[in-house]
């Protein structure tokens, strides 16, 4: 079992080994079109939302620990 998992895992990124010229391209044509620059904008926008997502449910989480343990 160990080893057909094994196998299919190295099937999945040997996969990726090959697609790597057609995703150059892409980055270069993007690149070129001014494109890339909104990609890379909307990729930030989305990880400082999930930043702050998360230190907001980190707070509230800190908030309700403490009410806890104040009750006991």
């Amino acid at each position: 079992m160990k080893k057909i998992v094994f196998l299919l895992v190295m099937l999945a990124f040997a996969s990726n080994l090959f697609a790597q010229d057609n995703t150059v391209a892409m980055a270069d044509t993007m690149r070129s079109n001014g494109k890339i620059y909104v990609v890379v904008a909307v990729l930030l926008v989305i990880l400082l939302g999930l930043m702050v997502y998360l230190f907001s449910l980190d707070k509230r989480l800190k908030m309700l620990e403490k009410k806890s343990n104040h009750k006991n």
